[in-house]
């Protein structure tokens, strides 16, 4: 159908197109302009604050004697414990449900759940965890606890990572360590994720980089807003970088929101160390993988 109906419609849908696409890149503009201003308004706060004796110093009541040494402690043990717990189990479920479980209607209701699970909010993961972990499990306000619930709220990306990097594997080089007498379980040990690896360790960082901004789920445990010592086992109470940053924030005195900038400076280094990190060990497998 020709004509100038014809030509109208398109001319229309060109013009909705360039709207959509003008108000798409204004709201992308206008966030990263909001972003650079809080980012800036941080800096501008907490540079002055930073020092030795504030990654060092213990939390006061006194902002210029105030530091984030247990703060910091507790977030590194969060982090490794999260880690130490998620990855085989994360990685272990995509891997079976990638290359081992056969395509059934119990397989697609799993993966429609694991799929719902990566959206839930992390206060209901927290919620989940004291009334399992600190409980029914008696665990308490300690740092399993909140490690066992960090785990919940990112094994559910660490699965889906590694499913899509699993998938991005050619089916050529399986079928060609089958040639060879392969087993299944040597194949997926030394071909799929050799191969798979810079994929799984993006996401399993990026994963980890969420555990370790999250406050939500750590308030619901118990995580403490002031511990005078340094965490020394998994079963010690504690505190962490996200908590202590709420804290000073919720505080009247000016300064304590200085301090708190102060804090997300450092939690943001850490973040970016993180994030560098995967770039670099997915740079590093990108070269010794090739097909």
């Amino acid at each position: 159908m020709t004509g100038p109906g014809l030509l109208n419609r398109q001319r229309r849908r060109r013009i909705i197109a360039s709207m959509f696409a003008f108000s798409c890149a204004a709201a992308a503009t206008l966030c990263v302009v909001v972003l650079f201003l809080l980012v800036g308004k941080i800096f501008s706060e907490g540079a002055a604050w930073l020092n030795w004796d504030f990654l060092w110093n213990l939390p006061s009541r006194h902002p210029e004697k105030a530091g984030i040494k247990t703060a910091l402690a507790g977030s590194l043990w969060l982090t490794g414990l999260t880690a130490v717990i998620s990855l085989p189990v994360g990685i272990g479920a995509a891997v079976y449900l990638e290359e081992y479980a056969a395509v059934s209607r119990w397989k697609k209701l799993f993966q429609i759940n694991i799929a719902n699970l990566a959206g839930v909010p992390s206060i209901v993961y927290g919620i989940l965890g004291l009334a399992v972990f600190v409980q029914l499990f008696t665990l308490g306000s300690s740092l399993i606890s909140g490690a066992l619930t960090l785990s919940l709220v990112i094994l559910p990306i660490i699965i889906l990572a590694t499913q899509e990097a699993l998938r991005g594997v050619p089916d050529s080089i399986r079928h060609a360590s089958y040639a060879l007498g392969a087993t299944r379980w040597q194949t997926v040990r030394h071909q799929v994720l050799p191969a798979a690896m810079p994929g799984i360790m993006t996401g399993v960082i990026l994963a980890l980089s969420r555990a370790i901004g999250e406050a939500a789920p750590l308030v619901a445990v118990g995580a403490m807003a002031y511990v005078p010592f340094v965490p020394s086992g998994p079963t010690d109470q504690f505190s962490a970088l996200p908590i202590q940053i709420f804290n000073w924030a919720a505080r009247p005195k000016a300064e304590f929101h200085q301090i708190a900038g102060a804090a997300i400076i450092v939690l943001l280094f850490v973040l970016i160390c993180m994030n560098v990190t995967a770039v670099a060990v997915r740079h590093f497998y990108g070269k010794r993988v090739r097909w």
